[in-house]
């Protein structure tokens, strides 16, 4: 419903393109992708064609240089018909970035391109079993040997790995605190030593592959680490806030997409003689729903404002975003669920893959609980106490 919000034209163009394509190349296959569990290879050439991989990227690099409020609206698009399609999106640009803040020139030279173009699939490997926002438990490591490192560990629910042409991933490279011992390295996948053991059964995002990954004497050539050595937590909390703002992104697209489902849904329904969405306690729900969703909009593309302009608000706007638009999504599907009645349950609807869908949204880049934290951090930094 919302159509502005300090947006340029370019960005009004690019949100109606990138609906468009969704809505007419995507959202047809939605429910096949989620039924085969297959990456659909031609939603990837798609996002491709209209360049959207490219979209922090510098145009010296191949890229658009759009921003990230541009790559906000891209997502919520794409996200609005299926999320496994927008978490290939959200790759490129959570990967690209990090190259682009911490990459050295030869580094951004030979991998901005690649991942703009959309050549490379890229990866983000920081996650394993007893460490995700807590990097003081990363257990994979990198130990230097001259001018290479040898990685050894594992890494969990590394989505992408399996179609990934690179990843960004992290180890520890010193024994002191994370703050100062880890880094991270861009493993290709023509190195040697790593390999997928696994690949998750899961609840939603069928298409999207969540990868158990080994790595037993991975050799690294130290022009592959990104930053300096040790640099890996401040790299570590970066690609977090812009995850945090795309995972809200594409969110708030499903949270609409479930919207225009259910309230389709009611307007055609006739129980006793007329339309279900005449009943008060249906409009209520409908109200709730509406309003939810253009609070979760205007948080979030403030977010992404915050961070193209640099401001230090990034990070509590982006975690703020997270929290209330991924929890939101949540009781909006189901409550979308509801309206449709038992027919909401069924596969021949959409909703119940969205309902699916929304769950993994407030585990992923770190729970909502753990988002939380953040914010209330972030606000006691602002504002101290005087007592």
């Amino acid at each position: 419903m919302t159509e502005h919000y300090q947006l340029t034209s370019e960005q009004n163009i690019l949100k109606e393109t990138v609906g468009r394509m969704a809505q007419e190349k995507i959202g047809p296959y939605a429910a096949e992708i989620d039924e085969t569990g297959e990456f659909p290879w031609d939603v990837h050439g798609q996002l491709k064609e209209l360049g959207l991989f490219g979209l922090v990227i510098p145009e010296d690099y191949g890229g658009s240089d759009a921003g990230m409020l541009s790559a906000v609206l891209a997502l919520e698009e794409i996200g609005r018909v299926c999320s496994s399609s927008a978490i290939i999106c959200a790759a490129p640009i959570v990967v690209g970035r990090i190259i682009l803040e911490s990459g050295n020139d030869e580094q951004k030279r030979k991998y901005l391109p690649q991942i703009a173009s959309g050549e490379t699939i890229p990866a983000f490997a920081l996650t394993e079993s007893d460490a995700d926002s807590d990097l003081a438990r990363l257990t994979t490591k990198a130990d230097r040997e001259e001018d290479r490192y040898i990685i050894n560990g594992r890494k969990y629910f590394i989505p992408l790995a399996d179609v990934a042409g690179l990843m960004t991933v992290f180890a520890r490279t010193g024994q002191g605190s994370a703050m100062d011992a880890v880094s991270v390295f861009v493993v290709e996948r023509e190195n040697p030593g790593w390999s997928v053991s696994r690949i998750e059964r899961k609840m939603g995002t069928q298409a999207i592959h969540d990868c158990e990954l080994i790595f037993e004497r991975c050799v690294i050539p130290e022009a592959n680490r990104l930053g300096k050595d040790g640099g890996g937590f401040i790299i570590a909390m970066r690609s977090q806030e812009v995850s945090c703002i795309l995972t809200a992104a594409r969110t708030i697209g499903l949270a609409q997409g479930a919207f225009d489902y259910a309230l389709g849904y009611t307007q055609e329904r006739i129980q006793f003689g007329r339309s279900i969405s005449s009943f008060q306690g249906i409009q209520f729900m409908l109200a709730d729903m509406a309003m939810q969703i253009e609070a979760g909009r205007y948080l979030l593309y403030k977010a992404g404002a915050e961070m193209d302009r640099g401001a230090d608000e990034g990070y509590l706007y982006g975690s703020m975003a997270k929290c209330f638009v991924t929890d939101m999504a949540m009781k909006l599907t189901t409550d979308a669920v509801q309206l449709l009645g038992g027919y909401g349950y069924m596969k021949d609807h959409p909703l119940e893959r969205m309902m699916r869908d929304a769950k993994l949204t407030q585990v992923v880049d770190g729970t909502n609980q753990s988002r939380r934290l953040v914010v209330g951090r972030e606000i006691l930094k602002r504002y101290p106490t005087t007592v």
